[in-house]
């Protein structure tokens, strides 16, 4: 599994799951920390939680991948760390305050329209 395809694969159980305004960038050429960030919002720390369970326990049945790490449980931005990838599931008040989109707004953005619905 390349890492796009595994960002791909994360994006999609985010949006199974309910998440919103699902992001993902392409920062290989700005960081050594990873190739791609996938970035998204739930509407409360619950469902924040409930978000990032889903994406270990979904990624881990499918693909067999764990996350190296994960950092921020009981906060209102969790990280999952796949290595080269990074996952970023925040509330909306933790996402507008640090604007990772803006921070990395060199990097391009991965087109998601193969694997998000429309609702």
């Amino acid at each position: 599994m390349t890492e796009l395809e595994l960002a791909k694969a994360i994006a999609k159980v985010l949006d199974n799951k309910k998440a919103m305004d699902i992001k993902a960038i392409h920062i290989t050429e700005y960081s050594i920390v990873a190739d791609y960030f996938v970035i998204a919002t739930g509407t409360s720390n619950t469902h924040v939680k409930a978000l990032a369970d889903e994406v270990e326990y979904e990624i881990e049945n499918q693909f067999s991948i764990k996350p190296d790490h994960i950092e921020g449980r009981a906060t209102g931005w969790i990280l999952l760390d796949y290595s080269s990838v990074l996952v970023h599931v925040f509330t909306g008040e933790s996402r507008e305050y640090y604007n990772l989109e803006r921070l990395w707004s060199d990097a391009n953005q991965i087109d998601l329209s193969d694997v998000l619905t429309d609702d």
